[in-house]
C-alpha cells in the first residue's frame, strides 16, 4: 500500500509543476533578422526587420527599440518604426526581441542599424535655418550662406506637405536668404499636417544639404491686429480693436500702449484676458476685443499701439510678438501757433542780447572784473602836485633876478655915458 501511494504523490507533484506551479526562468530569445533603414518624404525614417528565426511557439513576440543613448525606448508588437527628425546627424536605432512588454526582462541580442548625414562637406551647408509661420497663411524660411560656399552659389529650398515641393520665391534680405511659400490652415478643415519638413542645398550639388523640421504648434507669428476706436469715460481709456484672422480670442495675448505727450509717460499693459467690463462698448462694436486703461488723463494727448503673440493655451510657442498696430491718438492737441511763434521769437531775442552784449562789453568787463588800485599812482596823485608848485616859483625866483641885472646892468651903462659927455 505503501508504493502505491508514494506513485500518486509523485504523480500529483509532477502535474503541479507541469500546470505553472513552479516559474520557470524565462528563456532569451533569438534576434530580428534583415533590420533595414530607409527615408520617406525628407525627414521621416523608417526603420523594418522580420521575427527572429527559431522562436518559441509559445512566446507571443513583442520588440524592444530604442535610439543612440537609450532615447525613446518602446516595446511594441509591430515590425517596424519611424520617427520625424532632422537627417543633420548619424541616426541608430537598436532592435531586439522578448516576449512580454515587461522592460525589466531581457530581450535578445540587439540589433543596430544607422543612417549617416548626407556627404559634403559640412561647413559648406547652410547655418541658421529657421522657419516662421506667419498668421496662419504662408510661412518664411531664412538662412545663412555656408562658411565654405561660394557668394554666387544658387539656393534651392524644398518642403513637405504630403509631397515634396520646391519654393520659388527665393530672395536675399541683407545677409540672410530668405523664401517663402503659401501654407494656410483653414477652419474646420481636415488638416492633418504637424509639421513641415524643410531641406535647403544648392543646385550644383557642391554644398551640403541642410534640414528641418518646423512644427505647426509653434514658431507662428500672428499680424498686428487693428484699433478701431478710442473713447474717454469716468477717467479711464476704452481702446477697442479686432484681432488678425486665423485667430481666435482665447489664442492670443496683447500688450496694449500708451504714450502721453503731456506727461512724456510710456506705459505698456500686458493683457492676456481683454475684457472692458461695459456693456456699452461691446455692444456698439461687436467682434471687437476692449480693454481699459485706468487714470488716462483727457485734456492731454494720448497715442495707443497693441502687439499680439500666440499663447501656450493653442499653441506650445508664445515668444514672437507681431508688428506693432498702426497707432491712434485721442485727447487734446497742442497749439501749434504757440510754438511757431516761440521758435520765432527766440532767434530775434538771442540776436538782441548778442548786439547789446558788444555794445556793453567793455562796460561789462569793468563791472565784472573791476580794477586793482595802483599805490605807487595813489602816492603821486596825493604829493605830486605839491612838487610841481615849488619847482615853478624856484623857476620864477631865477627869471626875477636875470631880470633886475639886466635892468641894473643898463642903468649902469646909461650913467657911464652921461658922465663922459
Amino acid at each position: 500500500m505503501e508504493r502505491p501511494a508514494r506513485l500518486c504523490g509523485l504523480w500529483a507533484l509532477l502535474l503541479y509543476a507541469g500546470r505553472g506551479g513552479v516559474a520557470a526562468p524565462a528563456e532569451s530569445q533569438p534576434p530580428v533578422t534583415n533590420l533595414s533603414v530607409s527615408v520617406e518624404n525628407l525627414c521621416t525614417i523608417i526603420w523594418t526587420w522580420n521575427p527572429p528565426e527559431g522562436a518559441s511557439p509559445n512566446c507571443s513576440l513583442k520588440y524592444f527599440s530604442h535610439f543612440g543613448n537609450k532615447q525613446d525606448k518602446k516595446i511594441a508588437p509591430e515590425t517596424h518604426r519611424s520617427k520625424e527628425v532632422p537627417l543633420n546627424e548619424r541616426i541608430c536605432l537598436q532592435v531586439g526581441s522578448q516576449c512580454s512588454t515587461n522592460e525589466s526582462e531581457k530581450p535578445s541580442i540587439l540589433v543596430e542599424k544607422c543612417i549617416s548625414p548626407p556627404e559634403g562637406d559640412p561647413e559648406s551647408a547652410v547655418t541658421e535655418l529657421q522657419c516662421i509661420w506667419h498668421n496662419l497663411r504662408y510661412m518664411k524660411c531664412t538662412w545663412l550662406p555656408g562658411r565654405n560656399t561660394s557668394p554666387d552659389t544658387n539656393y534651392t529650398l524644398y518642403y513637405c506637405l504630403g509631397k515634396i515641393l520646391q519654393c520659388e520665391n527665393i530672395y536675399r534680405e541683407g545677409q540672410h536668404i530668405a523664401c517663402s511659400f503659401n501654407l494656410t490652415k483653414v477652419k474646420d478643415s481636415s488638416f492633418e499636417q504637424h509639421s513641415v519638413q524643410v531641406m535647403v542645398k544648392d543646385n550644383a550639388g557642391k554644398i551640403r544639404p541642410s534640414f528641418n523640421i518646423v512644427p505647426l504648434t509653434s514658431h507662428v507669428k500672428p499680424d498686428p491686429p487693428h484699433i478701431k476706436n478710442l473713447s474717454f469715460q469716468n477717467g479711464d481709456l476704452y481702446v477697442q480693436w479686432t484681432n488678425p484672422q486665423n485667430f481666435q480670442s482665447k489664442c492670443l495675448s496683447y500688450e496694449v500702449e500708451v504714450n502721453n505727450s503731456h506727461a512724456e509717460t510710456h506705459d505698456i499693459f500686458y493683457v492676456e484676458e481683454a475684457k472692458c467690463q461695459n456693456t456699452e462698448f461691446e455692444r456698439n462694436l461687436e467682434g471687437t476685443i476692449c480693454f481699459m486703461v485706468p487714470g488716462v488723463l483727457p485734456d492731454t494727448l494720448n497715442t495707443v499701439r497693441i502687439r499680439v503673440k500666440t499663447n501656450k493655451l493653442c499653441y506650445e510657442d508664445d515668444k514672437l510678438w507681431s508688428n506693432w498696430s498702426q497707432a491712434m491718438s485721442i485727447g487734446q492737441k497742442a497749439n501749434p501757433t504757440f510754438y511757431i511763434t516761440t521758435l520765432l521769437i527766440i532767434p530775434v531775442i538771442v540776436a538782441a542780447a548778442v548786439i547789446v552784449l558788444l555794445l556793453y562789453l567793455k562796460r561789462l568787463k569793468i563791472i565784472i572784473f573791476p580794477p586793482i588800485p595802483d599805490p605807487g599812482k595813489i602816492f603821486k596823485e596825493m604829493f605830486g602836485d605839491q612838487n610841481d608848485d615849488t619847482l615853478h616859483w624856484k623857476k620864477y625866483d631865477i627869471y626875477e633876478k636875470q631880470t633886475k641885472e639886466e635892468t641894473d646892468s643898463v642903468v649902469l651903462i646909461e650913467s657911464l655915458k652921461r658922465a663922459s659927455q
